[in-house]
């Protein structure tokens, strides 16, 4: 996809015309052993079940699956994954001590139309030899994937590049929340946004439940793709999560919008009658914040 030696365009000009961010094409595997990278995939899978593990039970429950693990090694793995229980703080990344937090908007409420509330957030991505990162930003209302990026870091470039993406594409929201996470809280991120006019709001530390519809999200992605292939790079990555939004965003009915993609509802337009029934419009559902 990306040719090093091509002689009109640059690295930098292809990873743009492929909206693949450069560091994903850069990315070397991280080193870690392949027990290690077994060991976080296990994590991975049981912080998705159970957020409020810390690195004793979760050394625990390795344990438990026949791991000999200590919890300084889990602790470890875990920092480097992201991850922490949320009754300390989000499980993404740490809060950075000179950036500002924002309050939290969204409190009782309604989110009823596409382009109310938009949110974004960054997920631990395992692969066959290393991993990487990614972030998407997703309508609040509808549930609907308006961009991503993946990165080999947890720097803010691809959270930047992401919601410039999607505010080229969809215009902007009256209000964007996130975690605390440095890369949300970063001037640089935080700019766009003010000069887009959007309210930022950010979740309570450690209430992953104030963002809970991306969380949601991200044990789909990853039960329904991530988890069934072992990409091998990130190209291979980016090609999987590709196909598996695309279905997410225009094939994946959801109860709580009655039925509808992400698509049909942002559009607001209603799926295919069933045989034997009169189509109708059907209304997004009203979402509680």
């Amino acid at each position: 996809m990306i040719e090093p030696d091509h002689s009109g365009l640059s690295i930098v000009q292809q990873c743009a015309l492929v909206s693949i961010n450069r560091s994903a094409f850069y990315y070397r595997p991280t080193g870690e052993s392949p027990l290690n990278l077994a060991l976080m995939r296990l994590i991975d899978e049981a912080f998705l079940e159970c957020p409020f593990y810390g690195a004793r039970q979760m050394a625990r429950h390795l344990r438990r699956e026949g791991y000999t693990v200590g919890r300084k090694r889990v602790s470890r793995l875990m920092a480097k994954m992201g991850l922490a229980p949320i009754y300390q703080k989000p499980r993404t990344s740490t809060p950075h001590p000179q950036h500002p937090v924002y309050k939290y908007l969204l409190r009782d409420q309604e989110i009823t139309r596409p382009n109310q509330v938009w949110c974004a957030d960054i997920t631990y991505i395992p692969m066959r030899r290393g991993f990487l990162y990614l972030v998407a930003v997703m309508d609040w209302a509808t549930r609907k994937v308006l961009s991503w990026r993946v990165s080999n870091t947890m720097e803010a470039d691809f959270c930047i590049e992401a919601l410039e993406e999607a505010l080229t594409a969809f215009g902007a929201p009256e209000i964007f929340n996130t975690d605390q996470g440095s890369q949300f809280t970063s001037p640089r991120f935080t700019e766009v946004l003010r000069e887009a006019g959007v309210r930022i709001s950010m979740d309570g530390r450690g209430r992953w439940m104030d963002n809970v519809f991306i969380e949601r999200l991200w044990r789909s992605l990853k039960y329904e793709c991530v988890y069934l292939h072992a990409f091998e790079t990130g190209s291979e990555l980016r090609a999987g999560l590709e196909r598996w939004i695309r279905y997410y965003n225009t094939r994946r009915p959801h109860s709580a919008l009655t039925g509808q993609t992400p698509n049909e509802a942002y559009h607001q337009i209603a799926p295919a009658p069933s045989p034997g029934h009169a189509s109708e419009t059907v209304p997004i559902t009203a979402l509680a914040a």
